[in-house]
């Protein structure tokens, strides 16, 4: 039987001759945010946002504007609309049309709660990248949220954007366009870089990986409550937060620890004596491809056991033993693709149908430059209380310190259970600290 990716491409050559400056391919990782956002009831894609906090009169709004549809002029995953036509997912290449939303403060509301009601009203069909800004009286400052649909971007992305938005704002004259034949050439070089991408996961698509996947997920099942299942007080935000700040680990913090650490929230949520589905990107450009802005992180699932309630728990020993082990034997599988990996579980009979109990995304602070404007740094801010996608999801900054940040939907699980998984998730990760909130 020929692979997922095969034959993904037989369709795209059908419906474009295999070349096309409109309607381009999609990676795996595309294709997985894709389906998420068909199973969504609401159609809702899965949103990027980064927050920066400037002083009072530092933007300005028609030069910003500017400055981002010259950015996304240049590259091609910034202009295109992720789409399916006729049943094939691809991305279609429009010009750029950034706009400027300055959501109006109903009473009562804080600067966060507009940016939030902004973001949850994104329409699906418009650009892959939005500007938001929002006034926030009280500390005299300008709150900026640079917005993506996740379906054209990954976190070296998000760092290459930030850095050239700067470029592009410190640009003297606010429509200069970009040069002739610069986005034609970047196209083709993004077009490269993707079909690359797609012969690496066409070589991974091998049946010992699909065996192996199979094994390794035979006895997998969601466990996470359904939407709804927990009490929402009216004028609650739709998701939870809490975060830690940890002394960083002599050497670094090992990845498997990291995942026995999120074992331990896992059962916390759910109880012993389950395998929980547990979500991570992985991955990067094909080799040789140029570093262009897109989506190239494949996400890699982990069969979490959460212990059988004996003493044979999750996290006493994190990333030691059989997690680690398995996690490489993983990493030799990681360009299967997500939708493979799920169709190779369910042929074996298992009835996971993909969802995922937990996601978890590490980051390197170092990668993340500041956003300047016109010599002057915003300061990243987090703004909470958003839609999630997912019961639950951990990110963890690595840098001279440990941040740890956990949120949660409401509608899935209540607070006191998730402040206790956070609890356990930070008790892991760090057992001789307490956890600083």
């Amino acid at each position: 039987m020929r692979s997922i990716t095969s034959q993904y491409l037989d369709r795209y050559r059908r419906l474009t001759g295999d070349r096309s400056d409109s309607v381009l391919p999609v990676t795996g990782a595309q294709r997985r945010f894709l389906l998420v956002r068909s199973l969504d009831p609401s159609g809702r894609p899965d949103v990027v946002p980064m927050f920066f906090a400037f002083p009072h009169g530092t933007i300005d709004p028609e030069r910003l504007r500017a400055a981002a549809s010259r950015l996304a002029a240049r590259h091609t995953a910034l202009r295109s609309r992720p789409a399916v036509v006729r049943g094939t997912p691809v991305l279609c290449v429009a010009g750029p049309d950034i706009g400027l939303t300055r959501p109006a403060l109903v009473p009562g509301e804080s600067p966060a709660d507009a940016l939030g009601r902004a973001l949850e009203s994104w329409d699906a069909q418009g650009p892959p990248l939005r500007l938001f800004l929002v006034r926030d009286e009280e500390h005299e400052e300008e709150i900026l949220a640079v917005a993506l649909d996740h379906a054209v971007c990954d976190g070296r992305s998000l760092a290459r954007i930030v850095d050239e938005l700067g470029a592009a704002y410190s640009e003297e004259a606010t429509d200069s366009p970009t040069a002739p034949g610069a986005a034609e050439g970047e196209l083709a070089v993004y077009r490269d870089a993707v079909l690359g991408q797609l012969a690496a996961e066409e070589r991974a698509e091998t049946a010992e990986a699909a065996g192996y996947w199979a094994d390794r997920l035979r006895t997998l099942h969601a466990h996470a409550p359904a939407p709804g299942a927990a009490r929402v007080s009216e004028g609650t935000r739709p998701s939870g937060a809490a975060q830690a700040r940890l002394p960083a680990y002599d050497g670094g913090m090992s990845f498997p620890g990291l995942l026995d650490a999120c074992r331990s929230a896992a059962r916390e949520l759910y109880g012993p004596g389950l395998t929980v589905p547990l979500g991570y990107p992985w991955g990067g450009r094909p080799p040789g491809a140029e570093p262009v802005v897109g989506c190239f992180l494949n996400t890699l699932v982990f069969p979490a056991d959460t212990g059988d309630g004996t003493g044979n728990e999750p996290g006493t020993v994190p990333g030691s033993g059989a997690t680690a082990e398995a996690w490489w034997d993983d990493l030799d599988r990681a360009d299967v693709p997500f939708d493979a990996v799920v169709a190779a579980a369910r042929a074996a009979g298992s009835g996971w149908t993909g969802g995922l109990d937990g996601l978890l995304t590490v980051d390197d602070d170092s990668r993340r430059p500041p956003l300047v404007l016109a010599g002057v740094e915003g300061r990243e801010v987090h703004v909470d209380g958003r839609p999630v996608r997912g019961p639950f999801a951990v990110s963890i900054t690595r840098g001279t310190e440990i941040h740890l940040r956990m949120v949660w939907d409401r509608a899935v699980l209540d607070d006191g259970t998730a402040q206790r998984a956070f609890d356990a998730l930070t008790h892991a990760l760090r057992p001789s600290e307490p956890a600083v909130h």
